[in-house]
Parts: C-alpha cells; structure tokens; sequence
C-alpha cells in the first residue's frame, strides 16, 4: 500500500517526461489504432524504448496521464491503491498510459473498469507470460496485444543518420538496436541489462536459489547463437538436477524477451517438440558484450539479425535438416512462403554446403526460388528449374516493411 501523497508526487514528477523525450519515432506507431476502444497491450525486453512509445504516443491525445509502476516510490503499490491513482489523475482523462503494469497484483480488474467508462488505454510490460495470463481472465476481447523490438535497421540509419548501405548494416549488426546503448556506447548498459533480466526478472521472481547456474546457462546460450540444444545436453553439461529445470529456465528467459528459440521443421507435432532447437537473442549488441566468445562471429550475428528480422514481421519460422541444412523456413498462412540461407560470405570452401542445404530444401517444400543472404555479395545462380538468389541482407531487408 503506497501513501496518497507518494503517489501524487510520483505522477507530478513522471508527467515531465513527456517533454523530456528527443527519440526517433518509431515505425511502430504505424499499428497502433488511436480511435478505438481496445486496450493497447505492448510487450518487449526492457530497454527497447516502450517507455518513450508511450510517450510519442501521448501526442496523438489532448489530455493524458502516464505512470510507471516501476518508480521506487510506488514499489509497494496494490490494487486498492487504484482509487487513491483516480483521485490524484482526476477524471478529465483522453488516455491513459501504463508503464511496466504487470508489478501491480489484480491490475487488470482496475483497467476493465477503466475499459468500461469507455477510456482508452496503454499498457507496456517486460514478460510475456505474466501479461498473457492476466490479459486472459478479465480482458478477453477487450485488447489488442503487440511486441516491441529493438531498433529495426530503418530505424537504425535513421537514429545514426547513416545512409544505406552494406557498410551500415555490418555496423548495425556489431552494435544492435537497443535505444540507450545506441546514444550512450557504453557496454555496461547491455551487461547490466542481461543481469537485472536474470536477477531480477527471473531468479527473483520465481525464488531461484542457485543463481550462478542461471547464470552460466544464459551466457553460454548467448555465446552458442544459431547453434542447436536439448535440455538433457544442457542438463548435462550443467549438471542440472533435472531437464525439466533447464526447461523452466528457458521459458522464463524467453518470457523476458531475452532469447528466442527456433524448432526443426517436422509435420510431426510430437517432433517438433522433441527436435533440438536453435537459440537466437533479442539484440545483437547484448550478444557481442556479453558472450563468452573471445572472437566476433559475424555469420551467427547475421543470421541472428536476419530471425529477427523474419520474427517481427509474424511469420512463422523453423529451420530445416535432412542431408544439409537450411536455415530458416519461413512459413506465411500455412504454407512455405520463402527458404532462407545466411551466410556472411559465400567461398570456395561453404559454397557447395550452403547451396546443397538449400536446394534440398528448395526440393522437400517444392519452392523453385530461394534466398542466399550475405554481408555484400549478389549474385543468381541457376540450377535447371530452380533459382538462388544471393542477395546483401540490407537488400534483402529493404524488400519488406516492418
């Protein structure tokens, strides 16, 4: 329970920020839908700039009011404390913006009330799970949920003020798209950030004591991206009492935004489950200052850069194995809409197992087209009824809008 005054002094303070805010707008604002009544549910890893969309969003609106529910002020604030939030706001309100909402135990009774006066309303949170689970009890209906990224490339060049070009896109792979680390270039922004999300987010919230474990499992996941793992080799490799524990750790890393995993393609669903699977991470920038790798790998950045890209635009995703491998099979509506191979290069010595990967592929799904993606090169090769395009991943990411 948090004092009336406290809370009145929180408000004050936090609605000064939304002067204080000289961000690029994002692309994002393109899908947010500003006249209706749904709820607007926006999720994403911390640091991604969720704040500063809401308050690019407050533009849109005469009267607003915006808190952050992680303002130390307000640490211990619960559901009865909403009334004391009404009196302080009053009730001359256009919209209303909500940052990190899921702290508040009960949040989502007091925003169908807030959904029933017929009030807009913003809604931004750090773990995936926590906002499905409550959005489902109370909100059914009521809402519409996105995801928040990183810096998109476009967005990149535009925050850099860079042109576009093969040059650029290597820079943005080395540094990422993560708004804070962008302006200020310090890496103790990323390490901090990876611990608070593993600390705080996780081991504290779900009372793990052997946090070291926790730990070394996080980081060497970053430091292996784009390769395969099963929880029994993590198991093992970690002594883990049980697969069913790494199981658990990395859902709670991947409700935190923090990593991403990739299934092996199968019209099994029961393979798809017990297939090894491919890890890849939120922002390319965490990856390269926090992984326990003494050399950059460019290649696995790539490919890191380029599922992240196919993941913000909703396609469904897998990689392929038979013979060779294929790296992503990106999935449109049910059907297989393009094949994709990544490689930084393509030289004498991949050049026959990056293609033979890929034509299998092209064979099993029946596709006559398919992408070789790459740091700079371009090129069209032709195999009897069967085209590989080779293709600069800023060309390749040009050909579509986020």
């Amino acid at each position: 329970m948090v004092l009336k005054s406290e809370i009145e002094k929180a408000f004050e303070l936090q609605q000064e920020r939304k002067y204080n805010k000289n961000f690029i707008d994002r692309l994002f604002l393109d899908k947010i839908r500003y006249k209706d009544s749904q709820i607007e549910v926006i999720s994403g890893i911390r640091r991604c700039g969720k704040s500063t969309l809401l308050l690019q969003i407050m533009k849109k609106y005469k009267k607003t009011a915006f808190i952050n529910f992680e303002d130390p002020r307000i640490f211990n604030f619960e559901l009865e404390d909403f009334k004391k939030l009404d009196d302080v706001i009053g009730d001359d309100v256009n919209a209303y913006f909500f940052d990190e909402l899921q702290n508040v135990k009960g949040w989502e009774i007091y925003i169908r009330h807030l959904h029933d006066r017929g009030k807009k309303v913003f809604i931004t949170g750090s773990n995936a799970t926590m906002l499905s689970k409550d959005l489902g009890t109370r909100l059914t209906g009521r809402y519409i949920r996105h995801e928040l990224f990183p810096f998109s490339y476009k967005e990149y060049l535009k925050f850099r003020k860079m042109k576009d070009s093969s040059k650029a896109f290597g820079k943005y792979i080395s540094e990422g798209g993560l708004p804070e680390f962008l302006r200020d270039k310090n890496p103790e922004i990323l390490q901090t950030l990876l611990r608070d999300i593993v600390i705080r987010d996780i081991a504290v919230r779900y009372n793990i004591k052997n946090t070291k474990t926790l730990m070394d499992i996080t980081l060497f996941l970053i430091s292996n991206i784009g390769k395969e793992h099963t929880y029994n080799s993590l198991k093992k490799h970690f002594s883990v009492g049980s697969a069913s524990t790494v199981s658990d750790y990395l859902s709670w890393l991947n409700d935190a935004y923090l990593l991403f995993y990739l299934p092996k393609f199968s019209w099994s669903s029961k393979n798809l489950t017990l297939n090894p699977r491919k890890v890849y991470a939120i922002d390319t920038g965490l990856v390269n200052f926090n992984s326990l790798s003494f050399t950059e790998d460019k290649g696995r950045l790539l490919e890191n850069t380029i599922f992240l890209f196919l993941k913000q635009l909703s396609f469904v995703l897998y990689y392929f194995r038979n013979k060779g491998e294929c790296d992503f099979v990106v999935f449109d509506n049910n059907k297989c809409k393009m094949l994709i191979q990544v490689s930084s290069e393509i030289h004498s010595d991949n050049k026959n197992r990056e293609i033979n990967g890929l034509l299998e592929a092209m064979n099993y799904f029946d596709k006559s087209e398919g992408f070789i993606i790459t740091n700079n090169q371009k090129d069209v090769l032709k195999f009897k009824n069967k085209t590989i395009n080779i293709i600069p991943a800023n060309e390749f990411e040009n050909m579509f809008s986020i």
